[in-house]
C-alpha cells in the first residue's frame, strides 16, 4: 500500500508539473499571438519581395558510343584489341554535361551573361525575352569579359535613349542601331519586335554583363544531372533559376551544344582516321609494288613461274631418267652377254631370243639362226656333217651369225649413246633440283612480305569505306526524351511553407524565451517550488489582488476571501491541540520585507472576525510596521505600552474595526531605539497572558526573521507559526532558510503560505482552492478589455 501511494503520489506530481508548465505558456497566450501575427507580417513581407525561382527538366537517352571517353569511330580496330579493356560509363557523360567548358559554349550562345532588369519603383524584376532592346558589344578587349559592366538605359523618344553608367552618370543620348563608344570598344542598341501588349513607350532598364565564366559557376553549381536508377543510361537534368524560359532554353541548348560537341569529336576522329589510312594505304602501296617486282625480277632471273610445280615436274622426270638410265644399263649389259656368248657358241648351239626386248632386228636375226641350227641338227640325224645340205646349211649359220653379230654391235653402239644422253639429262635434272630449296627459301622471303603487304592493303580498303560510311551517317550521342519544360508552379518561395514556418517560428520564438527566463528565473512561482524545497506543512496559498480589496469584509466572493478562508480552515487543524478557554495565537513572518505577511495577517483576522469570532490584530513589527497601508490606525500602540511605566492599560490602546463586531487592532505604535531590548521585556510574556484570557484568536505580525531577531525571542508565545513566501519574489536558495527553522523547531507548530500567486483562469488560482468567480466575471468582460488583464 506504501508503494502504492508513492507510485500515485509521483504520478500526481508529474501531471501537475505538466498543468503547470502548460499554464504558465498559456498564461502569456498574448506574446504568442503577438509573436506569430509578427511572424506572418515579416512572411508576407518576404514573399511579396522574394524573387521566385522556377525549377525546369530535361531527360535524355545517352548512348554507350563513347566507351569511357573514345569516340565510337575507334571501332573501326576494335577486332585490334585496341578497346578490350575500356568499360562504358554514363557517369562520364554526365561529367561532360555539367563541364564548365560546355555551359560556358551554351551561354555564349544564348548571350546569358548579358541581363536585363527592368526597373520598377517597389521592386526590380529581370525580363528574358520580353527585353525591348538588346545590346552589342564589339571589339572590346579580354579585360572587358573579365569585369562586371552595368549601365543603364532609359527611353526619350521613339528613336532615342539616354544611357548611363554604373555611377548613374549620363553617358549621352543616342540613336538605336548607332555604334557607342564604349571602353575600348563599342556597343549598339537595338530595339526588339515585341507583340503589341508587350510594347513599353517609356521604359528604363538595368543592363547587366557578367564575366562568362562567373555566370558559368553560377549554372554549374545549379545544375542537377543524374541517372534515373543504375540500370539504365536515362538522365534527368534539372536547374532552378529566376526566369522560367530561360531555364528551359538554357537545358535544350546545353543538350544541343552536348550532341553537337559529340558529332564534332567523332567526325573528328572519323576524319583524322580515314587520313591516317589514305597515309598508310599509299605507304602499302608502294611496299606492295616494290614487293611484287622482286617477285617478277627473280622469277625472271631463275626462269620459273611456279617453283613448287615445276619442283615436282624436275623430281618426276629425273625419276624416268634414272630409270630409263638403268634399263640402258641393263639392256647394254644384255648384249655384251650375248655377244660374248655368240663368240664362244657353235653351229650346234641355240641364241637366246627372248631377252633382247628393244632391238627387232636383232630378235628377228636370231629368230632365224636359231632356226637354221634347228634345221642342221635336224639333218644331221639322217646324214653326216660333210653332207651337201648340211655344209650349204653351215655356210648360212655362219653368215647369220655375222649379222647378228654386226646387229649386236649396232644395238650396242646405239644403247651407250642412250646412256650417255641419260647421265647428262640426269645431271641437268639434279643441278636444277639442288637449286630448289635456295629457290624457295628467296621466294618465300619475297611472297612472305608480299602476303604482309597484301593483307594490310586489303585490310585498310576495308577499314576505310567503314570509316567513309560512319563519317556520313554521324548520329547524336544524346536522344531527347523530354524537352527541358516546367510546371510553371515556382519551387522557391513555397508560400504554404513559409507561413508555416513563420507560424511555428512564431510559437517558438516566445516559447524559446519564456524557457530561458524560466530556467534564469530562481523565484519561487507555485505551491510546488515550496513542496519540492521544505518538509513544512502547506496550509495553502493566496492570489495575486486584482481586485484593489485591502481587506475582506463579509460580502467579499474574490479569490483572495476564499483563499484566506481556506488558509483559515486548514490552521483549524494545526490547533487542535490549543488550551480551552485560551486564545489561539497565531504568528506571521516571513524571510525578507515585502512578501505581504502583513497583508495576509489583516485578512485573516478580518476572516476570523467575519465568523463571530473575538479576534485581535497585533502589529509586532515594531522596526517597520505596516498596519497603516491597509487600516486606519493610530501611531501609538504595543512599543508604548512596553516602553511606558505609568501602569497603563493595554486595552486602552485597542483600536475596533468598523464593520466588524469583535475585531481589534492592537498597532505596532512608534518605532523604538532599542526594539530587541524592548522585546525581551517581561512585560511582553505578560501582555500575551492577559491577551489570550481576553480573545479568541490573536493574529500577530512579526518582523522578517532572516533579517532580525524579533520574531525569535517572541516565539514563545505563539500557538502556530505562519511563515508567508510571496511568489516571484523570493529565491528558491532561501527556502533553506524556514526549513532550517523548522527542523531546529526554533517556530512552534510551524506551517508555510505562498502569496501572491498567479491566477489560473481554469481553476480560479493556485490549484483549485478558489471558486472561480473572478475567471467567471473575465469571461464576460468586453473583448475590448483583453489587453486590460
Amino acid at each position: 500500500m506504501q508503494e502504492y501511494s508513492n507510485n500515485s503520489e509521483n504520478s500526481f506530481e508529474k501531471n501537475v508539473n505538466l498543468r503547470e508548465q502548460l499554464e504558465h505558456y498559456l498564461g502569456n497566450w498574448k506574446w504568442f499571438l503577438v509573436s506569430v501575427t509578427i511572424a506572418l507580417i515579416i512572411a508576407y513581407t518576404f514573399l511579396r519581395y522574394a524573387v521566385p525561382m522556377y525549377n525546369a527538366t530535361a531527360m535524355v537517352l545517352v548512348k554507350d558510343e563513347r566507351k569511357g571517353g573514345l569516340a565510337s569511330e575507334l571501332s573501326a580496330f576494335s577486332d585490334l584489341g585496341m578497346l578490350k579493356n575500356v568499360k562504358s560509363s554514363v557517369d562520364n557523360e554526365i561529367e561532360v554535361i555539367k563541364s564548365r567548358t560546355l555551359i560556358a559554349k551554351t551561354i555564349k550562345d544564348l548571350g546569358l551573361n548579358v541581363s536585363y532588369v527592368n526597373l520598377g519603383r517597389i521592386k526590380d524584376g529581370e525580363i528574358y525575352k520580353d527585353s525591348p532592346v538588346t545590346f552589342f558589344f564589339t571589339n572590346q578587349s579580354e579585360k572587358f569579359y573579365k569585369e562586371t559592366q552595368v549601365l543603364t538605359i532609359t527611353s526619350t523618344s521613339g528613336s532615342t535613349f539616354d544611357l548611363f553608367n554604373d555611377k548613374g552618370a549620363l553617358i549621352g543620348n543616342f540613336k538605336y542601331g548607332s555604334e557607342i563608344p564604349f571602353l575600348e570598344g563599342q556597343c549598339t542598341v537595338l530595339k526588339n519586335k515585341l507583340e503589341a501588349d508587350k510594347i513599353k513607350e517609356n521604359y528604363s532598364i538595368r543592363v547587366e554583363v557578367y564575366p562568362v565564366i562567373k555566370v558559368a559557376e553560377s549554372y554549374k553549381s545549379r545544375l542537377q544531372a543524374m541517372t534515373l536508377s543504375k540500370y539504365t543510361s536515362i538522365v534527368e537534368m534539372s536547374i532552378v533559376d529566376p526566369v522560367l524560359y530561360r531555364a528551359e532554353d538554357f537545358l535544350n541548348a546545353l543538350i544541343q551544344n552536348y550532341n553537337t560537341d559529340a558529332i564534332e569529336d567523332k567526325n573528328f576522329i572519323a576524319e583524322n582516321t580515314s587520313k591516317f589510312i589514305e597515309q598508310r594505304l599509299r605507304i602499302i602501296t608502294e611496299e606492295l609494288e616494290g614487293v611484287e617486282k622482286d617477285a617478277e625480277v627473280f622469277k625472271k632471273a631463275n626462269k620459273v613461274t611456279d617453283i613448287t610445280s615445276e619442283a615436282g615436274l624436275f623430281l618426276e622426270n629425273a625419276s624416268q631418267f634414272q630409270k630409263s638410265e638403268i634399263e640402258t644399263e641393263t639392256q647394254l649389259k644384255v648384249v655384251n652377254t650375248m655377244m660374248d656368248y655368240l663368240s664362244k657358241s657353235s653351229n650346234e648351239n641355240l641364241i637366246p631370243a627372248n631377252i633382247l626386248t628393244s632391238d627387232v632386228n636383232a630378235i628377228g636375226l636370231i629368230e632365224q639362226y636359231n632356226l637354221l641350227v634347228l634345221e642342221r641338227n635336224r639333218l644331221l640325224k639322217s646324214a653326216g656333217p660333210e653332207n651337201a645340205m648340211v655344209l650349204i646349211v653351215d655356210k648360212k649359220i655362219a653368215s647369220l651369225k655375222e649379222n647378228v653379230k654386226a646387229s649386236l654391235n649396232q644395238l650396242k653402239t646405239s644403247l651407250q649413246i642412250k646412256k650417255n644422253d641419260l647421265s647428262r639429262q640426269n645431271a641437268i635434272l639434279e643441278g636444277r633440283i639442288s637449286q630448289i630449296p635456295t629457290q624457295e627459301k628467296e621466294f618465300r622471303i619475297i611472297a612472305r612480305q608480299q602476303q604482309v603487304k597484301e593483307a594490310l592493303y586489303l585490310y585498310l580498303l576495308e577499314k576505310r569505306e567503314e570509316t567513309a560510311i560512319s563519317l556520313a551517317v554521324t548520329e547524336p550521342n544524346a536522344k531527347v526524351i523530354d524537352a527541358a519544360h516546367s510546371s510553371g508552379n515556382p519551387v522557391f518561395p513555397n508560400r504554404t511553407l513559409i507561413y508555416i514556418i513563420a507560424i511555428f517560428a512564431g510559437l517558438f520564438l516566445p516559447f524559446a524565451v519564456l524557457y530561458v527566463l524560466s530556467l534564469l528565473d530562481t523565484k519561487i512561482k507555485t505551491r510546488n517550488d515550496i513542496v519540492k524545497s521544505t518538509t513544512i506543512p502547506f496550509i495553502g496559498d493566496v492570489p495575486n489582488n486584482k481586485s484593489g480589496e485591502k481587506v475582506v469584509s463579509t460580502n467579499s466572493r474574490t479569490n483572495i476571501a476564499e483563499a484566506i478562508r481556506i488558509v483559515r480552515t486548514n490552521l483549524e487543524f494545526l490547533l487542535t491541540n490549543n488550551v480551552q478557554g485560551t486564545a489561539k495565537t497565531i504568528f506571521l513572518t516571513s524571510t525578507f520585507p515585502k512578501e505581504g505577511k502583513t497583508f495576509v495577517s489583516v485578512n485573516l483576522a478580518s476572516t476570523i472576525a467575519l465568523s463571530g469570532k473575538k479576534v485581535l490584530l497585533m502589529g509586532m513589527d515594531i522596526r517597520n510596521p505596516k498596519f497603516d497601508e491597509y487600516i486606519d490606525v493610530p501611531t501609538r500602540g504595543v512599543t508604548n505600552y512596553l516602553a511606558s511605566n505609568d501602569g497603563s492599560n493595554i486595552e486602552s490602546y485597542f483600536v475596533k474595526m468598523d464593520n466588524f463586531e469583535s475585531f481589534y487592532v492592537l498597532p505596532a505604535g512608534i518605532i523604538p531605539p532599542n526594539p530587541a531590548e524592548l522585546l525581551m521585556d517581561k512585560k511582553v510574556d505578560e501582555m500575551f497572558t492577559y491577551l489570550k484570557d481576553k480573545f479568541d484568536y490573536i493574529i500577530v505580525d512579526t518582523a522578517p526573521v532572516s533579517l532580525v531577531t524579533d520574531t525569535l525571542i517572541i516565539a514563545k508565545n505563539a500557538d502556530a507559526f505562519v511563515y508567508v513566501a510571496r511568489a516571484n519574489f523570493l529565491d528558491k536558495r532561501m527556502l533553506e532558510f524556514p526549513e532550517k527553522l523548522y527542523r531546529e523547531k526554533k517556530l512552534p507548530n510551524m506551517s508555510i503560505l505562498l502569496n501572491d500567486s498567479v491566477t489560473s483562469k481554469k481553476y480560479g488560482y493556485g490549484y483549485g482552492y478558489g471558486y472561480g468567480y473572478e475567471a467567471e466575471n473575465e469571461r464576460k468582460k468586453s473583448w475590448k478589455n483583453i489587453f486590460k488583464k
